[in-house]
């Protein structure tokens, strides 16, 4: 029996993708094991949306070669990197990794890893000359789409699952490889998302995270691509997200449905409400706005200005009482002033946003962005950032503030730790509860104290190691 080892690198959609290989090995006959250096194959699933993750890409695939540092693996050891790395850059790291890796596979491949693995071996069998060059199965732009009957095995925890509920991208951001990486926007069928999300709530789900590139357009690629456009379909042009949510929030059970990955640009009236009137899903978006300046949003090409989303935000607020609200921005870009930077300073005092992340602009290669003139400097980009991030830790204080004395609904992650609804998974802030809460259940809990992002929910004066480390280190 075959022994895969898989280690996947990146945001939810790779892990998703990651699951499928997993779910196909199994299927295949093979046994997936935790441990790399004692696996027959090894299969680094990379991410290349900016440098730092495509150095943390790499840095693993040397890792694994060198069996974690203390001597070179296994000669019969096969390593394949995938994913969205292995998707751009194939053809530049077969001569860059030529002796390190024995195989490629993109995106579109996440279903045929285990004849691909077969194949390798296939291949080798009765040489005994010099390694060849890394064999590349990935074949032209990725259009594949899981189906609610995709094998999978999940590795996030029993309690939350990730739903790709569309692939790719059709935006034209200027700062961004995606598109180029992932494809086109495809969108699943609702009843394909709802089978599914019936499953996973049967074996015990507390929290469906609805993800793709965007998928407030979830559905409208439909529509665009309809023989003629007279004819009604189950997904039409701005209503086929609003439909899924409906949808999801009638399946039976108890559980959160939360909705990542916004863009503004695609937001209506009829969402808003939508969310409102499902009481399963969270009180939670992610809505990535990028920047506030127009300077800005027209240089980073994306397709709202600063007018559009002040507005966007006062009625999301308005349509759904007890919203929280996750942004991220990116400072640096090309072009960018102090007078962008101080109208970005101004709309997060204004706006308190509950939740809010910063990156610092990379200059990603095969984007327009990369080209422009102007390019900042990176401690300049880093002043920015820190400015920012200050700024926002001072308002998430008084966010946390505002909790105390509330009784909140959390989903306990583990023991002494949980997630209200105003937190995503690995992305935003904890609560720390009693540790004999049943872990993978919801529980109601009182606010009696917080540390910047961090709320509390102990008795008066009990804090969690965590807290204490941390002062300490102070």
């Amino acid at each position: 029996m075959i022994k895969v080892s898989l280690i996947s690198l990146g945001c939810a959609k790779n892990l998703v993708d990651s699951e499928i290989m997993v779910g196909h090995l199994h299927q295949a006959g093979m046994k997936v094991i935790p441990e790399a250096e004692l696996a027959d194959v090894v299969i680094v699933n990379t991410c290349s949306f900016i440098d730092s993750s495509k150095e943390e890409s790499i840095g693993h695939i040397l890792e694994v070669h060198q069996n974690k540092g203390m001597k070179k693996r296994r000669k019969e050891q096969k390593l394949i990197v995938a994913g969205c790395m292995a998707q751009r850059f194939s053809k530049d790291l077969s001569n860059s990794l030529h002796d390190e890796v024995d195989a490629f596979i993109g995106l579109d491949q996440v279903t045929k890893v285990a004849p691909i693995i077969e194949a390798i071996y296939a291949k080798e069998r009765g040489k005994n000359g010099p390694k060849e060059a890394p064999v590349n199965f990935i074949e032209g732009k990725s259009t594949y789409i899981p189906d609610y009957d995709t094998p999978r095995f999940r590795l996030t925890p029993a309690h939350f699952a990730y739903v790709k509920i569309a692939e790719g991208c059709n935006h034209p951001c200027t700062f961004c490889i995606i598109p180029q990486i992932r494809g086109r926007h495809r969108s699943r069928t609702v009843d394909s998302v709802v089978q599914e999300a019936r499953q996973l709530v049967r074996e015990g789900v507390k929290e469906l995270n609805l993800i793709s590139q965007d998928t407030t357009f979830f559905g409208m690629d439909t529509w665009e691509q309809r023989p003629n456009p007279r004819t009604p379909v189950d997904s039409s042009r701005g209503t086929a997200l609003t439909t899924l949510l409906r949808e999801l929030n009638a399946i039976e059970g108890d559980f959160w449905i939360r909705l990542l990955y916004t863009h503004p640009a695609h937001w209506s009236d009829e969402l808003i409400k939508t969310i409102a009137e499902c009481p399963k899903v969270a009180r939670y978006i992610d809505i990535p706005l990028q920047h506030i300046s127009d300077n800005m949003l027209a240089r980073m090409q994306r397709e709202t200005s600063g007018d559009y989303i002040r507005d966007l935000i006062k009625r999301i607020r308005a349509g759904i009482p007890g919203i929280a609200v996750r942004t991220t921005f990116i400072v640096g870009f090309p072009g960018e002033t102090d007078a962008d930077v101080a109208e970005l300073c101004e709309f997060i005092k204004a706006t308190k946003f509950e939740r809010l992340g910063v990156f610092r602009y990379s200059q990603e290669e095969g984007t327009r962005g990369a080209k422009m003139p102007d390019q900042i400097a990176p401690k300049v980009k880093e002043a920015r950032w820190h400015k920012l991030m200050a700024l926002q830790q001072e308002i998430a204080g008084q966010v946390s503030k505002s909790y105390v004395g509330q009784t909140l609904k959390v989903l306990v992650e583990e023991p002494g730790v949980a997630r209200g609804e105003a937190d995503a998974p690995d992305i935003d802030g904890r609560v720390y509860v009693p540790r004999e809460l049943p872990v993978g259940e919801f529980v109601d809990v009182k606010i009696t104290g917080y540390q910047d992002y961090d709320l509390l929910a102990l008795p008066k004066g009990e804090q969690p190691a965590e807290f204490k480390v941390a002062k300490q280190a102070q």
